[in-house]
């Protein structure tokens, strides 16, 4: 079936006429002789094109051209009318028709038209249901866990989402603040547009600069073109400025103009440049403290802070970790083509057991290597990290520093070595995690 069109016209004839010279067309036609019946059909229907006369017994059918494409926009409206007017006509286009034409005299031009707003609502509904597959799969829905603490950050982030207010998030490494970021831009009204996420703490004070804003060719050696900056690529989007504690102070300064004044300058550059971007931010950092100990902008904190969010740690998720253990290990059994095993009691309580420093990047990490080593239909404690032995150490005997030089040990040892995939797993930035193997005096 090319698609279904639905006519409505409360003239009984020519809606039984039109109907039947679109229908030798193969198109299946569905009739109604007012706005009511015809916007039932509607809803219950796979209607594509609507051909609505404007002189409705309850309705104006300009204005319902408005109400048709809120209910599924990519359904295409001609409308029909016995005495057209100009004013009618740019009425119509305005609310969205795809077009407006006079009864009778336009009867020669009736099925090419079809054809046309048909195939352009066919295209239109594919681009519909790709968008809302890439919606469904970055709303808030596809965030795991059913704790009071996860349920609580998740209603904010839901209702600051449909606002452009900047938002900062706040949490343990690894708690899923970039999951919450794309969730807040998908569930806005700037999801179609981009969403540009970047690590503050993955560059140099120089190339960061040139990162998010730019640059313009012979700003520097080596700049031997244009070169545009993540803000740039997230126009009438949402940027992500993860540890944004890390940023240093006189980016801050360029960072707050673009929150102040939505322009910034790039490198080598004389003339602003006017952008649209929503600001989702986030950190692992007391920024309030760092801001009055002048470590960090207090003018910017208080920019950023306008809508603070802190998610919650794995280990104060209560009942999310056997739930999340299930998520991930359906996910990468399907990936590898294995079968789902099911978690032992050892195995299990280990999970529970666990101190979740990397909370759910680490997880995560944790079971992909069990699944890539599990051959049996149990999964058993045996499979887990050599770092799991060390859940029995007496914790509270341990300052933080010790703990925290203890589990970059026990993370490099389970990279044998590589900095990258350790400052990964760790889920801070490289240049950091050679800072605090400097600190702590790991080799």
């Amino acid at each position: 079936m090319p698609g279904t069109i639905l006519i409505i016209d409360d003239e009984k004839k020519l809606n039984d006429l039109l109907s039947r010279i679109i229908g030798l067309e193969g198109f299946r036609m569905l009739q109604a002789y007012n706005a009511k019946d015809g916007l039932k059909l509607l809803e219950h229907e796979d209607v594509l094109l609507v051909l609505s006369d404007v002189k409705l017994p309850d309705a104006n059918g300009v204005e319902l051209v408005k109400t048709i494409k809120e209910k599924k926009p990519y359904v295409e409206v001609i409308n029909l009318t016995a005495y057209g007017t100009i004013a009618d006509g740019v009425q119509a286009i305005q609310n969205g028709a795809f077009n407006y034409i006079t009864k009778g005299d336009d009867n020669d031009k009736i099925i090419p038209l079809v054809n046309q707003a048909m195939d352009k609502a066919l295209l239109q509904l594919r681009i519909f249901e790709l968008e809302k597959k890439i919606t469904k799969n970055h709303s808030f829905d596809q965030i795991t866990g059913n704790s009071k603490s996860l349920k609580a950050a998740v209603e904010l982030a839901r209702k600051v989402a449909g606002t452009d207010t900047t938002v900062l998030l706040l949490g343990e490494t690894g708690t899923g603040k970039e999951v919450f970021a794309s969730a807040i831009h998908y569930e806005s009204a700037r999801r179609l547009m981009p969403f540009v996420a970047v690590n503050c703490s993955s560059f140099s004070a120089e190339l960061l600069e040139s990162e998010l804003f730019g640059y313009k060719a012979g700003a520097f050696t080596g700049a031997v073109k244009d070169k545009k900056g993540l803000f740039d690529e997230a126009q009438n989007g949402t940027i992500f400025l993860d540890e944004i504690g890390e940023m240093p102070l006189d980016l801050q300064a360029k960072l707050l103009r673009v929150i102040e004044s939505k322009t910034f300058i790039k490198l080598g550059d004389t003339q602003t440049t006017k952008v649209n971007v929503r600001i989702v931010a986030a950190t692992n950092r007391d920024l309030q403290k760092e801001a009055e100990e002048g470590k960090f902008r207090a003018d910017l904190y208080y920019r950023l802070s306008v809508f603070s969010i802190e998610l919650p740690s794995l280990n104060d998720r209560e009942g999310d970790i056997e739930l999340l253990a299930n998520y991930y290990l359906r996910q990468f059994a399907t990936k590898m083509g294995k079968r789902v095993a099911k978690m032992s009691p050892g195995f299990l309580s280990a999970l529970n057991r666990h101190q979740w420093k990397g909370n759910i990047r680490e997880l995560k990490n944790v079971i992909e290597r069990v699944v890539i080593l599990n051959d049996d239909e149990i999964l058993s404690a045996d499979l887990l990290p050599p770092e799991f032995k060390y859940d029995n150490v007496d914790h509270s005997a341990l300052d933080m520093s010790t703990m925290e030089k203890l589990h970059i040990n026990k993370v490099l040892a389970h990279t044998q070595g590589n900095k990258t995939e350790a400052a990964r797993l760790l889920g801070i930035g490289l240049t950091t995690l050679y800072r605090k193997m400097e600190e702590y005096h790991i080799n």
